[in-house]
C-alpha cells in the first residue's frame, strides 16, 4: 500500500524543482503532518527548464489521478501512488513529479 504525500514531503520535477505544498487540511495527519489532497496547491521553485527564449520553468503540480479510497477535508488524498502532471505557467505539460521522500507511517490506496 502506498504511503501517504504529507506537507514535509519531498518532490521534484522531472528537471530537478523542489515542490512546495500549501494544505488547506489541518485534520487528518500521517507521521506527524498534515496530509495533503488533490486540490491543495503545490508550488515548484529553482526548475531550471529552458525551451529557447523565454524560459519554461515548470510551476506547479496538477493531479490527475488522487487517491481514490481515502478522503480528508472532503477531498481525496494523495499517496506515492498518485498520478501528477508538473506544468508550465503557460500550463504546458513538463513531465511527472517524483517523490523523493515521505513519511513511512500510515498508507492509503
Amino acid at each position: 500500500m502506498p504511503q501517504f504525500l504529507t506537507v514535509s514531503s519531498q518532490l521534484m520535477c522531472p528537471h530537478g524543482g523542489m515542490v512546495s505544498a500549501v494544505s488547506q487540511n489541518a485534520e487528518a495527519s500521517a507521521g506527524g503532518d498534515f496530509i495533503v489532497c488533490s486540490s491543495d496547491t503545490f508550488l515548484i521553485a529553482g526548475c531550471p527548464f529552458f525551451l529557447g527564449i523565454p524560459p519554461h520553468p515548470c510551476m506547479q503540480i496538477q493531479w490527475l489521478v488522487p487517491s481514490n479510497m481515502t478522503q480528508a477535508t472532503e477531498d481525496f488524498t494523495l499517496t506515492e501512488a498518485s498520478v501528477g502532471l508538473c506544468v508550465a505557467g503557460d500550463q504546458a505539460p513538463q513531465g511527472p513529479p517524483s517523490v523523493v521522500e515521505t513519511q513511512p507511517q500510515g498508507a492509503g490506496e
